[in-house]
């Protein structure tokens, strides 16, 4: 498969590195030489310097054989026009781009993107991923981190381990033996800065941060059984009006349970905009990080401030006065994922990584074939990977326990037909049955080698 990514930032070079290692023909275009030498010397990828909308420059990229073309580079203008010049010079014929101006996602000019006109298949919104993002963590309080899988049948749960978890200093084999009934399985560990898949004997401390892969029905006993509430979240303090704190308002606004909501925005024009796009948030306009005005939104009784500005420190900063302030809990957005690990000391309960998000909407939208989803943990230290099992795979027709996975992987659901299960070692996986497994990045490529990634775009 012949791939064209136009963009070496942070999302494109992670949509390379995940494309080149299942082997496909991938090369990366941009108009910063450093970014292209990054990729090319770190990715197994071919480079080409230069404005990825000149007609030349694709066509030096290998326009003219081109199967996939993603745009996504920092700007709509030249991701949109990029799309129309591999459309009507190559003919290149499925294209992606990245969007960000809300005005391009207007309902009222959705003809722009039919073929006659302007060729985008598939449009990536970072802003709408990033409010989806935010919802999730709003609807699952308890975690720092979720995303689903298996068609929403099963969970990923980030779980931060306090002292009054009830199960610390407890082996995993013994709880499973404690909760046999119980559909979760914990994948992943993070402890002192280092992230492992576990193993039976493993037991649970304090501080521990865990990623649980748990059945959609199971999520509200798993977060019990860790000493988590689940508490409904009713008021909300959004820090920042621009698109991603007003889709969050909005949807929050849409939704049948009563949720109060306000907003605080620094601009006026955004603050006001915001204002008379909503119709029951209350919007102030100032510094998200003043005391007087965090004390007039009512942080210290809110159940959650979820910190969305476009500045990363302003956004761990607001949520750890937030929280010294009596917020039950915080959500900041990072871009920057060095940051990540600062989360835990600071007490910020959530975080939102864009660039994650971002990367695994696009791999959900380009996979149409065995591997259906792909979402990335930390800073790119391990990923969830969702495939369907070939009959050519070496795990097809093994139990799971005769099953030879690197020992930085863990399997933590199986769904044959429409019935998700808890696997077992005495479960037997069968060509076409749909598993979810944690990898560590250094395992990935035995990974693919086991479920004979085979991608099929489209």
């Amino acid at each position: 498969m012949k791939v064209i990514i136009c963009g070496a930032g942070q999302v494109g070079w992670q949509i390379a590195r995940h494309l080149a290692g299942e082997r496909n023909d991938v090369t990366v275009v941009d108009s910063n030489p450093e970014l292209v030498r990054r990729a090319s010397d770190t990715l197994d990828v071919q480079g080409v310097v230069g404005f990825a909308s000149h007609p030349d420059v694709l066509d030096r990229a290998g326009g003219r054989d081109c199967d996939l073309l993603i745009a996504a580079t920092y700007s709509d203008e030249v991701n949109m026009v990029t799309c129309q010049v591999a459309q009507s010079v190559f003919g290149i014929t499925r294209k992606i781009a990245r969007l960000r101006a809300q005005t391009y996602l207007a309902p009222e000019y959705a003809d722009l993107y039919r073929r006659e006109h302007l060729p985008i298949d598939v449009i990536i919104s970072p802003e709408r991923e990033v409010a989806e993002a935010a919802l999730q963590r709003l609807a699952a309080p308890a975690t720092f981190d979720t995303e689903s899988f298996l068609g929403g049948k099963a969970q990923l749960l980030g779980i931060a381990l306090h002292e009054e978890c009830p199960v610390l200093n407890t082996s995993l084999r013994e709880l499973t033996d404690l909760f046999s009934t119980l559909r979760a399985i914990v994948v992943g560990v993070r402890r002192e800065g280092r992230l492992f898949a576990p193993e039976p004997g493993d037991q649970l401390f304090a501080d521990d941060q865990i990623y649980v892969f748990s059945h959609i029905e199971d999520v509200n006993r798993t977060l019990e059984i860790f000493g988590k509430a689940t508490k409904k979240q009713e008021r909300v303090v959004i820090i920042g009006g621009g698109n991603v704190g007003l889709a969050v308002a909005r949807a929050l606004e849409a939704r049948s349970d009563r949720v109060r909501a306000k907003v605080i925005e620094k601009n006026r024009a955004v603050a006001e905009r915001a204002a008379d796009a909503l119709e029951r948030t209350i919007v102030l306009n100032g510094d998200g990080m003043s005391s007087d005005l965090l004390a007039e939104a009512n942080i210290e009784t809110a159940d959650a401030v979820l910190a969305v500005t476009d500045d990363d420190k302003t956004n761990i900063l607001v949520s750890v006065r937030a929280k010294q302030a009596g917020c039950r809990m915080a959500i900041s957005l990072v871009n920057d994922p060095t940051l990540v690990p600062l989360m835990a000391p600071l007490d910020i309960d959530a975080y939102i990584n864009p660039r994650a998000t971002t990367v695994s909407s696009i791999l959900r939208h380009i996979r149409h074939g065995r591997v259906r989803g792909v979402y990335s943990i930390g800073d790119a230290e391990a990923e969830v990977i969702e495939a369907q099992v070939l009959g050519t795979s070496p795990i097809a027709g093994k139990l799971v326990r005769e099953i030879e996975f690197p020992e930085g992987v863990l399997m933590g659901a199986v769904q044959k037909g429409d019935k998700v299960l808890k696997p077992l070692g005495s479960t037997k996986i069968e060509e076409g049955d749909v598993i979810a497994l944690f990898a560590l990045s250094a395992d990935i490529p035995e990974v693919e080698r086991l479920l004979q990634v085979s991608i099929d775009f489209f």
